[in-house]
Order: C-alpha cells, then sequence, then structure tokens
C-alpha cells in the first residue's frame, strides 16, 4: 500500500510510484542523481531546492547559495491562495561547478529548521544508464552449428 501525500515541495527517494495514467503498468522511479546526468539550460546551470521554509526570503536563498558561485536568476514562487512559498526555489548558476559545489555541500543541509533537498533541475536519465556495447556483446547466446 502506497501512502500518499499533498502539498508541494514533497519529493520520494528511491521508491516506484505509480503514475495518474489508467494504464496501471505505467510506472515512473524517483532516483538519486548519481543515475542521471545533468542537462544545461539556455543560459546556464539550474539547480532545484525543495524542502524550502514557507516564509523564506528570495534573499535569504540569495545570501547561502551565493557563496558557490554567481547566481545569475532566482525563482522562490509563492501559492496564491495561502501567500506562503510553494516549498521549492530554482536557482541558476553560469558555470557547472559553481552549481555542483551548491548541490554537495547543501544537499541534506539545514535551512531556517527544515532540511533541503539540492539536485539538478533539468538532467537525462538515459546517458548515465547507457552501459558500454561489449558488455552486451559479451553475453550474446552461443550460435548453433
Amino acid at each position: 500500500m502506497m501512502k500518499r501525500t499533498k502539498g508541494r515541495g514533497f519529493r520520494a527517494q528511491n521508491k516506484t510510484l505509480e503514475s495518474s495514467n489508467t494504464n496501471s503498468d505505467s510506472q515512473f522511479f524517483v532516483t538519486n542523481q548519481q543515475c542521471h546526468s545533468p542537462l544545461r539550460s539556455i543560459e546556464g546551470w539550474i539547480i532545484l531546492i525543495t524542502g524550502v521554509h514557507e516564509e523564506a526570503q528570495e534573499d535569504d536563498l540569495l545570501n547561502v547559495f551565493a557563496a558557490y558561485g554567481d547566481v545569475k536568476n532566482l525563482h522562490l514562487n509563492l501559492d496564491r491562495r495561502t501567500g506562503f512559498r510553494k516549498g521549492y526555489a530554482l536557482i541558476e548558476y553560469e558555470t557547472f561547478k559553481a552549481a555542483q559545489e551548491a548541490i554537495v555541500k547543501r544537499n541534506g543541509s539545514q535551512l531556517f529548521t527544515q532540511t533541503v533537498s539540492v539536485d539538478w533541475a533539468f538532467s537525462d536519465p538515459s546517458k548515465a544508464l547507457r552501459r558500454p556495447t561489449r558488455l552486451y556483446r559479451s553475453r550474446s547466446p552461443a550460435r548453433k552449428h
């Protein structure tokens, strides 16, 4: 039985979740950052911070994450009904090194009494899951003569 959760900013790690399609065979997997490779956006490298406190301000996040590099852009969205933050933020860095350092150093850390998760906003799981072709060749079935 799967536990259902409500709200924004929820993050399930290493669990199989059923999609909302009517087909019961369709599933997707939420994985950790070692299983996918980051993709560059048009202007830079974007990271996603989840678990952001609802009363956090843009200046607070900017002060914390500017220590790792030049922040080009920061999005901290509001929930229109409540007026509080939605629980996530997007930060764009100009360089890959700055974004990766922010992910490594801030993932799982405390920010305003809440543990935040930091990961790449855009990634390509197919690149990291590819295996070298020689692995497949060595496992080919023996031919009958």
